[in-house]
């Protein structure tokens, strides 16, 4: 091996301790399998197959057709479809393979903005998808910080937008999907639910289907979906399915990754298993143990808990910034991501939140008195100081 591969394994090599010996809490992160990462870090990252498997415009893919197919009949048994394309690269992809397939340059889109929760794929003007559509945003409750779909409804009828958008990123409670059909219906547009944070969720059916309402449901692969990070897009839309087809390839990419499509098939056979199932009904039950000690050590949560897999807490009442925050559970190895809040006063790169999540150590591991410990030590962390039997409690994981 010579020295300039040698610099990127060393610092592989320190990633990996990084990530073993730290409290992981961003809620769109997770620990794959050892066989998702074997397949990721395959030979075939040397296949090209432009193309849809027996469809392809390059020999010798008699092997990754198969490997595809499976990837794609695996999807639509956990998300009871008949249509899924595992070929975008990411989240974003699938998102922009949707526009694509279904929209027209200067057309209305209309999702949650980003300070109230949503994505920057869902019509944010830094974003390709707020620069090329018209971009309707809707926001949460001023006073609730829940979705108030009656003021979507209002909305989205003055507006009238081509497509509609249910989901975002930092939204802990479930989303009515069927109020999304009857705003979609009632203006004539289609509605695409983005599930990239809860398709583990709908999988292990501790969270509503989408699938039953929407038109179109894109994902990530990597959050709750315990996958390697790409993205999907599933439909039973004959129509849509067929334009999503065409939009992703050739219309948006070439060359799929079939490396990643391997790591996707494998997921996505170890979410069809029982232990799938018991394992994100403990991320909830994880989840829900979290927030009530989080508000009982005094933290200010977003829509006062969670009914998902995320929290959102404004921590103005303990530091001045979620950046802060941030900072000092770094310190003692529990890593988080500083994020707006609604009406939200700082600006983004100070912002008055953090969020946090329980995909990843429960993973590893924990329970409901790992994640109660863990509410108790951020308040110290935040507060007063760490006691010693929360330095004690660090150590078992952080070495």
């Amino acid at each position: 091996m010579d020295k300039g591969a040698r610099i990127i394994f060393d610092l592989i090599d320190k990633e990996a301790y990084r990530q073993s010996h730290n409290i992981e809490l961003i809620a769109s992160e997770n620990f794959t399998s050892e066989a998702v990462r074997k397949a990721c870090g395959s030979i075939l990252t040397n296949k090209y197959a432009e193309g849809y498997p027996g469809r392809r415009y390059y020999g010798g893919c008699e092997f990754v057709d198969q490997i595809e197919q499976l990837a794609i009949d695996r999807c639509k048994e956990i998300f009871g479809v008949n249509y899924a394309n595992v070929q975008p690269h990411s989240g974003s992809n699938a998102n922009l393979g949707v526009y694509l397939a279904l929209l027209k340059p200067g057309d209305k889109l209309m999702g949650m903005s980003l300070s109230s929760g949503g994505h920057l794929t869902h019509g944010h003007k830094v974003s390709l998808t707020g620069q090329w559509f018209a971009p309707v945003p809707y926001d949460v409750d001023p006073q609730t910080h829940q979705l108030n779909y009656d003021l979507i409804y209002d909305k989205a009828m003055e507006e009238k937008p081509r497509l509609i958008i249910a989901g975002g990123s930092a939204y802990p409670r479930i989303i009515d999907f069927a109020k999304f059909r009857e705003i979609a219906d009632a203006c004539g547009a289609y509605l695409m639910v983005d599930m990239a944070h809860f398709a583990g969720l709908v999988a292990g059916k501790v969270y509503p289907s989408p699938i039953p309402y929407a038109d179109v449901v894109t994902s990530t692969t990597h959050k709750t979906l315990r996958g390697p990070r790409s993205g999907i897009i599933v439909t039973n839309n004959e129509e849509i399915a067929k334009k999503i087809d065409q939009a992703i390839m050739p219309g948006l990419q070439g060359g799929p990754l079939m490396h990643i499509i391997a790591g996707k098939a494998i997921a996505f056979g170890e979410v069809l298993t029982p232990d799938f199932k018991q394992y994100i009904k403990q991320v909830i039950d994880n989840a829900s143990a979290f927030a009530n000690r989080l508000l009982k050590n005094g933290f200010q949560l977003i829509t006062g808990g969670t009914d998902s897999h995320l929290i959102l807490i404004d921590v103005r009442n303990f530091v001045e910034s979620g950046k802060v925050a941030e900072q000092r559970l770094a310190e003692l190895g529990i890593t988080c991501n500083m994020n707006s809040i609604p009406f939200d006063p700082s600006p983004p790169m100070k912002p008055s939140g953090i969020r946090v999540g329980t995909p990843a150590m429960t993973t590893r591991g924990f329970k409901e008195a790992e994640f109660e410990k863990l509410a108790d030590i951020m308040a110290e962390a935040l507060g007063k100081g760490i006691s010693s039997t929360s330095k004690e409690f660090l150590q078992k994981f952080i070495k």
